[in-house]
């Protein structure tokens, strides 16, 4: 049996970027994030986005910072559209700030979009003059009941 696609019913006919061409934004507050209706509302699951090449600039030197991103969320009603996401993450390539804020800047509009149910990052950055800063956030204690695995992002001397 053939299914066909009906754009109304997910929410993609009102998404700007997927299946388009999409000029990289040049900067997070230029990005777009786009959301679709979550696929199984009323049920608990976890949604994970890892990002390990996630890139910004130090506000000071100017010098690239790199970090790998691990995003954990638990919908509500809505889903974030992945391409969306990736360009948002990646408009931060240009983008001057520390890593505290660059990685509380991705979960604040992730949170802000979604409205989900429960959300937490895990900011692994690499070291500049030899020490990582790693940023840790999440919106509370999440759900019980939902299977939430560790991010399993190894200390600095493992990483990468």
């Amino acid at each position: 049996m053939s299914q066909t696609h009906d754009p109304a019913a997910d929410g993609s006919d009102r998404l700007t970027q997927l299946g388009r061409h999409a000029a990289q934004p040049a900067s997070p507050d230029d990005a777009v994030m786009e959301r679709v209706p979550a696929p199984h509302p009323g049920r608990r699951y976890v949604v994970r986005f890892t990002a390990p090449e996630f890139t910004s600039l130090c506000p000071v030197t100017g010098q690239p910072d790199f970090a790998h991103l691990v995003i954990d969320y638990i919908p509500r009603d809505w889903i974030v559209e992945s391409k969306s996401l990736k360009l948002f993450l990646t408009s931060f390539r240009n983008h001057g700030s520390f890593h505290e804020n660059c990685s509380l800047q991705v979960a604040t509009r992730l949170v802000e979009l979604l409205d989900p149910l429960w959300l937490r990052i895990g900011a692994y950055w690499y070291p500049r003059g030899g020490m990582p800063i790693d940023v840790f956030w999440q919106t509370g204690e999440p759900p019980a009941g939902v299977w939430i695995p560790s991010q399993d992002v190894p200390g600095y001397r493992g990483r990468g």
